[in-house]
Order: structure tokens, then C-alpha cells, then sequence
């Protein structure tokens, strides 16, 4: 696996006597966006949980680079990978500018101050999600989109060559996700980031990932293009439900829907 940013080969985990991910198996290159989707349950977050070193599987091992996770300090290995999860605790009245500098303490020296270029980072990532004029705001007075970006500015202000996010998108409008998305495709071309993010929203999945893995039941259903992956067997087998899949007229991409599976009653 050492061509690849990130593996994970034969992982199973799970909470004490409850097994959640069975067998999965994954590989990342520099610069790929893989989409985890899946009902709830399903294992996205824990796989994330995983993937990042916060849980250790039961059997199976994640390498990053070629390495175990292991063989890397938790200091080496925030220095190359972000970790964005799915709840962003604000217990305490940060400022949004003061948040996102985190980002930069894996990056400096013991007792060390930020710097002028760490400084000029975190305006960086908050000037590219919109975030510029709410820099000296208590980061528990913002909304929840707003939360949602300025963790993702501290995600970015990190410079990581990997990126795992857990549904990135979660409480964003239409225009944020699609800022977000293509935020994230820019840095993934110019620094070669590499990101896994779980995903609700198949048509995000369909439109942005390059590589889509399904899961059910902590179980991979297929780990391939979006096309691929996305059919309508598959999601019918998955979430249980019917769906109608198409296309995109406008990106050719797939198209996902469901079908309702009773009629609106018609008032005479």
C-alpha cells in the first residue's frame, strides 16, 4: 500500500461487545476525494474513528504513507492529518480567529507563539470560506453553518496532506456546499490533499467524490466511481428503500431520488 496516501487492510472494530466494521478494506491517493456513504449505522463514523488512530481496530491494520499509524507520534501524525468530526463542541468562548489557529499547534515549536505566516494562514482559510468579518467572535454565538466552516478553516489553516472529514457539509445551505466542494477540488489540485469524508447527501457524493464506498451494516457493499457504486440495486439493498437513479442533466453526473412509496391522496 505504499503508493497510497492512506490504506486500511481487513479492519474490524467496534464499541466493547458491539462490532460495528467488518473487513473493510480502502486505499487513498494524493489528491482523491473518497466519499464514505451509507444509511445511519451504517460505520462511516467509526471507519473515520479509525482511520485517524482515535480507535484501534480489533484486527487489521491503517497505514499512512506506507507506515503504520503507529510508527508515527500523535504530534507527526497532526503535523499530516486533519481531523474534522461530526460534532464540534464549543464549550468554551474562543474567537473564530483564535479557533482556527489550532490548526497551527501541531506546527510549532514547545511554548512557541504563532508566527506572522501562521497568522497569515488562519485569515487565509477564513477569507476562503467566507468567514473573514466574524474573526473576533466568540465561536459559540455563530450559527451552525458558521460553526461548520470555521472548523473547516482550522482543518485548512493545518495544511494537512490528508484530510478526514465527518459530513464536512452538515448544516450548510446550497451555496456553502457547493463553495466547500469546490474549495476543497482546489486544494486538492495544487497541494495534493488527499480527503475521506462521510457523506448524507448521495448526489454531493455522486457530483464531487472521485471514488464512492457503501457500506451496510459495517460492511463494504462495493468501493469504486460513483457511477459505479451508485446504482439503484445497490442503494435498494442498502437503505431499504426505493430510489430512482439518473443523471444530471446539467453535469452528467448521477442523479439520485427516492421513490415515495405511497400516493398523495387527491382532494375532489
Amino acid at each position: 500500500m505504499s503508493q497510497f496516501i492512506l490504506g486500511a487492510s481487513g479492519i474490524e472494530a467496534g464499541y466493547r461487545d458491539h462490532p460495528v466494521l467488518r473487513d473493510i478494506r480502502l486505499e487513498v491517493s494524493a489528491g482523491e476525494l473518497l466519499a464514505i456513504v451509507g444509511p445511519n449505522g451504517a460505520g462511516k463514523s467509526t471507519l473515520l474513528k479509525v482511520l485517524s488512530g482515535a480507535i484501534q481496530p480489533r484486527a487489521g491494520e491503517v497505514s499512512f504513507r506506507g507506515q503504520p499509524l503507529a510508527a508515527y507520534s500523535r504530534r507527526e501524525l497532526a503535523r499530516r492529518m486533519a481531523v474534522l468530526g461530526q460534532e464540534t463542541p464549543t464549550s468554551f468562548a474562543f474567537s473564530v480567529i483564535e479557533l482556527v489557529l489550532m490548526g497551527r499547534a501541531p506546527h510549532l515549536a514547545s511554548w512557541r507563539l504563532e508566527g506572522s505566516r501562521d497568522l497569515a494562514l488562519a485569515y487565509q482559510a477564513l477569507a476562503s470560506l467566507g468567514l473573514s468579518e466574524l474573526a473576533a467572535r466568540p465561536i459559540n454565538e455563530l450559527s451552525g453553518g458558521e460553526r461548520r466552516r470555521a472548523f473547516l478553516a482550522r482543518v485548512l489553516a493545518q495544511e494537512p496532506a490528508l484530510a478526514l472529514l465527518d459530513e464536512p457539509t452538515a448544516f450548510l445551505d446550497l451555496k456553502h456546499v457547493g463553495e466547500i466542494f469546490a474549495l476543497l477540488a482546489e486544494l486538492r489540485r495544487a497541494r495534493q490533499m488527499a480527503v475521506v469524508a462521510s457523506l448524507h447527501d448521495l448526489n454531493a457524493a455522486a457530483l464531487y467524490a472521485d471514488r464512492v464506498l457503501l457500506l451496510k451494516d459495517g460492511c463494504a457493499v462495493g468501493c469504486g466511481p460513483p457511477q459505479q457504486i451508485l446504482t439503484a440495486a445497490n442503494l435498494e439493498l442498502v437503505y431499504d428503500t426505493p430510489v430512482y437513479v439518473g443523471r444530471n442533466p446539467a453535469s452528467g453526473a448521477v442523479a439520485v431520488l427516492p421513490v415515495a412509496r405511497w400516493a398523495p391522496r387527491v382532494m375532489s
